[in-house]
């Protein structure tokens, strides 16, 4: 395995991850528990990150012109890497929602 795939892996692995921490935290808050959610977040956050600085490793070899093949598997990672982001922002964004929910419920 050279080094695009195995970036092209852990960027997938760890966006892969984050995104489940972001759709648990959503599952969290529709049970009124966000203290559970903010912690899910804060993971998949953590995970996010991660992957987020094996991209930017692919770039700097790209700006570097050390990169010189795209494969199926590296634009497999960066529709992750997007996707995962959006569950972020559409996580917090129920998480907000649930929260003013319950509050009004009170």
């Amino acid at each position: 395995m050279n080094g695009i795939e195995q970036i092209s892996f852990e960027i997938i692995a760890s966006v892969g991850t984050a995104r489940s921490c972001f759709i648990e935290a959503i599952q969290c808050a529709k049970n009124n528990n966000f203290e559970q959610a903010s912690q899910r977040m804060e993971e998949g956050e953590e995970n996010f990150i991660h992957g987020h600085h094996a991209h930017a490793r692919l770039i700097q070899q790209e700006a570097n012109q050390e990169l010189n093949n795209i494969t199926l598997l590296l634009v497999h990672a960066e529709d992750q890497l997007m996707s995962a982001e959006g569950f972020k922002i559409i996580a917090q964004e129920f998480i907000d929602l649930y929260q003013k929910l319950s509050i009004n419920l009170q």
